[in-house]
């Protein structure tokens, strides 16, 4: 791409920064030629935060035949579903902004098309991902959006980052101004949003990891941490986060009214590890993380049911709560948990985690399937989830036992496709805000088709995923022996 063709995200004549949710967020340039020295910097960016050769497919054989036939069937219905390009007409912004986010919304299929570009080398896909990735960026300046990581426009920040190593070496891109944003805003005092990798202070910090080694970047983790340390509470055994009422769903709400302390991935605890483990493994804010990361650690292997048949790990605890072993997934439970750990573990160089991690990891990987409580097949708490974390963790460690549960669960995600209906055969498990659950159409990366496309690609080649890098699982995998 030249620099005339240099796709910027912009929704209107001239682009301006808003300000949504106290955030004030600047347009966005996705690719942007800047130059010999920009690339150079760039390029030498991507050496060092590169995948590994070492990554090797798990599955061979039929089984990947079939999961190549359900990658190709996801992509031709998205493909399907968003209809050819109509860019600058009424229909396509009304089609464009009704998500653009990286965990169900454009900049997510953006992320899976540019992974099927470089598995099959598709110059088509390649412009379907960066097609998916403009639409995204012009909801940043068009439509309100929040400003976390899967559901805002940090995660379109981030996906424009990630992608640009991989599609467009030779241009720079230009999220700067949204790293001085997050900068300034997580280095306000007396935080009292979220500190969850979902829609808080950890995912901030997965974009400023996925930003470094620029200035406004490291400062942004710096705040994050000094956020964490400022939100932290001391308790028996090290300490912890507490999430309060006010940012709860109503039906958590009911059950914790006072609020709670989370275990799980995605919202809780173990996210915050693996970002303490991810920073300190950077060199920043290194003696503030580690002190913080021995604690939280310490806190949370406290929890651990002794007398559970199942799952070690509960979702969350609270005063008076019953303390019950969560299901089986990335969000929430001994899975999520193991490959938090792990991942901090391998940063920082603790074999002491590392067991403990493991020890979490077989546990789960020789759970009863009719146990795990897997109704779907999403990344989120669905069967190819339960597949990547545990293909994951056995590129990293060279475990059989989580080779084994890896294809266990892939062939289980294969076996709930249906070619024909939903999104490449697929369909997604949803639930609102009281609970209630529902199945739905989910072309989304997160807990829809895409993401399970991406767990199956990540089972069939040789390119190491580091889009995993925003669930937090991102671990290097072990040298072929």
């Amino acid at each position: 791409m030249d620099a005339k063709k240099s796709a910027q995200i912009k929704g209107g004549a001239a682009a301006k920064s808003r300000e949504f949710y106290g955030v004030t967020v600047p347009p966005i340039t996705v690719f942007a030629n800047q130059g010999a020295a920009a690339r150079r910097r760039d390029l030498g960016s991507m050496r060092s935060k590169g995948g590994s050769s070492a990554w090797r497919p798990i599955l061979t054989g039929e089984i990947a035949n079939r999961a190549r036939r359900a990658v190709e069937g996801i992509a031709a219905a998205i493909q399907k579903q968003a209809g050819p390009p109509i860019a600058g007409t009424r229909a396509a912004r009304k089609r464009l902004f009704r998500d653009s986010s990286l965990a169900g919304g454009t900049a997510g299929l953006a992320v899976f098309y540019g992974y099927l570009s470089r598995a099959v080398s598709s110059n088509d896909h390649k412009k379907t991902a960066l097609r998916h990735l403009q639409e995204a960026g012009d909801a940043v300046e068009s439509v309100v959006m929040n400003p976390s990581l899967y559901g805002g426009f940090t995660g379109v920040a981030w996906a424009t980052a990630h992608l640009q190593r991989r599609l467009q070496p030779d241009e720079e891109i230009s999220t700067e101004a949204i790293d001085e944003a997050l900068r300034d805003h997580v280095n306000r005092p007396r935080w009292r949003g979220d500190y969850d990798l979902i829609n808080g202070l950890v995912g901030f910090g997965v974009y400023a990891l996925e930003r470094l080694p620029s200035p406004a970047a490291v400062a942004c983790l710096e705040g994050v941490i000094d956020r964490l340390e400022e939100t932290s509470r001391s308790r028996a055994g090290g300490l912890t986060w507490h999430s309060s009422p006010n940012l709860l769903p109503e039906h958590q709400r009911k059950e914790c009214p006072h609020g709670y302390y989370n275990l799980g991935l995605g919202h809780g605890v173990p996210g915050v590890i693996a970002l303490l483990g991810a920073a300190w493994a950077a060199g920043v804010g290194r003696r503030k993380a580690r002190r913080l990361l021995d604690e939280a650690v310490g806190w949370l292997l406290r929890q651990r049911l002794t007398k559970s048949p199942g799952a070690l790990f509960p979702a969350w605890i609270a005063p008076g709560l019953k303390r019950e072993g969560s299901r089986s997934a990335w969000c929430y439970g001994d899975p999520g948990v193991a490959a938090a750990l792990l991942c901090a573990a391998q940063c920082v160089g603790e074999p002491a985690w590392e067991r403990e991690a493991l020890e979490i990891a077989r546990g789960a990987a020789n759970r009863p399937p009719d146990q795990a409580g897997v109704v779907d097949a999403g990344l989120c708490h669905g069967a190819a989830g339960l597949g990547h974390l545990f293909n994951r963790m056995y590129q990293a460690t060279g475990d059989a036992t989580l080779a084994r549960a890896a294809r266990f669960w892939f062939d289980r995600t294969l076996a709930m496709r249906e070619p024909g209906r939903d999104v490449g055969g697929f369909s997604a498990l949803a639930a609102k805000g009281d609970g209630t659950r529902f199945r739905q159409d989910d072309p989304g990366l997160l807990t829809g088709a895409s993401g399970i496309a991406l767990a199956l690609l990540a089972a069939t080649t040789s390119i190491e995923p580091a889009w995993d890098r925003m669930l937090l699982v991102s671990v290097g995998p072990q040298a072929a022996g």
